[in-house]
């Protein structure tokens, strides 16, 4: 009994740490402060999550630009630019503990990919915004929100992030276009 017990308690602290990791639908989105490489205020500390206020956005947290990574963000990117009626927004963020040395990469993406209305940002930090909770075993989270309030949160480790995960992850964006 004291075996099962013990189980029971260990396999809620598990629970509970694991719902700790990431922010779930439902939560709230706070504030957090990321550099422009790319977008319209290039150059600039700012906080989009707080100039998008509770429009439809989605985020891409990155801790690697990679062909995929870059796929995703042409793909958003379109969807972005085909619901501006909506005032849909979105904004990619590499998590870095070194933001300088991806800014390069970052604007030969958005000139390659032809990304037009999708800022992409550096966070200082590889963990990424502490109040955000990301997984820290995930190379790339999918995050969007409306209201405020998260609709989608997916977190992709290394290699999981495909074509068949790129178009779902599109395809989610109608969760938050009402």
């Amino acid at each position: 009994m004291k075996k099962m017990l013990a189980l029971v308690a260990m396999l809620a602290a598990c629970a509970w740490v694991q719902a700790e990791e990431c922010l779930t639908v439902g939560d709230s989105v706070g504030a957090f402060n990321v550099v422009d490489v790319t977008g319209p205020s290039a150059g600039e500390k700012l906080c989009y999550r707080c100039q998008y206020g509770n429009r439809p956005v989605v985020t891409v947290f990155a801790r690697k630009m990679t062909p995929e990574v870059a796929s995703l963000t042409k793909e958003i990117d379109t969807v972005v630019g085909s619901n501006s009626d909506k005032k849909m927004a979105a904004f990619v963020v590499m998590l870095t503990d070194q933001p300088e040395t991806v800014e390069s990469t970052l604007k030969t993406v958005a000139k390659e990919q032809g990304i037009k209305n999708t800022p992409l940002t550096t966070f200082d930090g590889n963990a990424g915004p502490a109040n955000y909770k990301l997984a820290q075993d995930s190379e790339v989270t999918v995050m969007m929100w409306v209201k405020g309030k998260v609709a989608v949160n997916k977190s992709f480790k290394a290699g999981e992030l495909t074509k068949d995960t790129v178009a779902a992850s599109v395809k989610d964006t109608a969760k938050i276009l009402n």
